[in-house]
């Protein structure tokens, strides 16, 4: 005899490459910081965020990548920062789709909160240049968790924010192994966002339950299991 699965009553986002396009940000910023300091090698800058050394988002990256190349760092250093900054937020747009599908499960009734791996205060600023701050019932990074995905407590951070069951729960998200295994480990079903999956090893073997290649197609998979 099959159970059946309780209703979904919350919906938890992953943020980044999720709602909008962060790896094409970085990568905008990382080659107009390249042309401030004279030279034509953004994709090279890039790489320097892809090491496991400093973290994605660090501006140890840029240090050295100016040191890699003597650049001086002396003022040119803090405006570089300050560059990367800058332009990465400018292009932080959201996908197409994703203001309209938000607004339609927020018209249903349903808590939504996002579940990230950025610091507070990046996410609060990404959510408002966005236009999306104002869907999300809370926001639970990575320095209000005390630790980064995939490990379970940014879940069960917001699990206990919103005060429901991971059985009725619904999380949306582009990692395989950082968003997708983690909550089907603890029982929330998942959808895994395709679209905006850009690093190829960052795999699992865990599978989600649905797969959306446009957040247009998230409320046909979503409504029915509000019943």
């Amino acid at each position: 005899m099959v159970t059946r699965q309780p209703p979904v009553t919350t919906i938890l986002f992953d943020m980044d490459n999720t709602l909008f396009d962060l790896v094409g940000a970085q990568i905008a910023s990382c080659h107009k910081v390249t042309r401030f300091l004279g030279h034509d090698d953004g994709d090279d800058l890039y790489q320097y965020f892809l090491r496991p050394v400093h973290g994605y988002e660090a501006h140890e990256n840029i240090h050295d990548y100016m040191k890699d190349r003597r650049i001086s760092l002396e003022g040119t250093y803090a405006r570089a920062r300050y560059i990367y900054e800058e332009e990465k937020l400018r292009h932080i747009t959201p996908y197409h789709g994703v203001p309209e599908t938000l607004r339609l499960i927020l018209n249903r009734g349903l808590p939504m909160a996002i579940v990230t791996d950025a610091h507070s205060r990046d996410a609060t600023i990404r959510l408002e240049k966005s236009g999306l701050l104002s869907f999300f019932t809370c926001i639970v990074s990575c320095d209000l968790a005390g630790a980064k995905k995939p490990a379970p407590e940014p879940f069960l951070t917001a699990l206990e924010m919103l005060e429901t069951d991971p059985s009725e729960t619904l999380l949306i998200g582009d990692s395989p192994r950082r968003d997708i295994e983690p909550c089907r480990e603890l029982g929330i079903r998942t959808v895994y966002a395709r679209y905006g999956d850009r690093f190829s090893d960052d795999r699992s073997s865990v599978e989600a339950d649905f797969t959306i290649d446009a957040m247009e197609e998230l409320p046909a998979i979503l409504f029915p299991l509000l019943e």
